[in-house]
């Protein structure tokens, strides 16, 4: 499978991810696949199931949208928002964005064996708690040039 081929088949999976779909992982990751993102670091198709399906449990409604892939000969790149609400005691809380690129390298079978996000997570994350996103809105305050 050529790796426009399988990006494509991927940013379906990955636009159309829901719980009941990451046992579909297998489809499109190899059995001993890399992955790494700020919060992770592992190796292995269950690992990697674990983290997705984590994901679920933490935060409400996650939906990702790709908003450009780029295609090489050994890999590829995708940019990406993911939408979701973070759970509260009460009810869902407010609409947030986090964005971020994959770096993906395939298999001759056109599976992953190699996804590394990156994101920022103090700024995509982090700042959106009370205490700790006011103590970085000072710090960024103080160190911009």
């Amino acid at each position: 499978m050529s790796n426009a081929l399988a990006v494509r088949a991927l940013v379906a999976f990955f636009e159309g991810l829901c719980l009941e779909a990451v046992a579909r992982f297998p489809e499109y990751y190899a059995s001993d696949a890399y992955f790494k993102d700020p919060f992770n670091e592992v190796r292995g198709l269950e690992p990697i199931q674990r983290i997705f399906a984590h994901m679920f449990s933490q935060v409400a409604e996650p939906r990702f949208v790709v908003l450009e892939s780029v295609v090489a000969e050994n890999g590829a790149l995708l940019v990406w928002e993911l939408h979701y609400r973070r759970k509260t005691s009460s009810a869902q809380g407010p609409a947030r964005v986090i964005r971020g690129a994959s770096h993906l390298r395939f298999d001759a079978h056109g599976k992953v064996v190699w996804h590394r996000d990156y994101w920022d997570a103090a700024e995509e994350l982090y700042a959106g708690f009370p205490g700790i996103g006011w103590l970085l809105r000072v710090l960024k305050r103080k160190l911009a040039a």
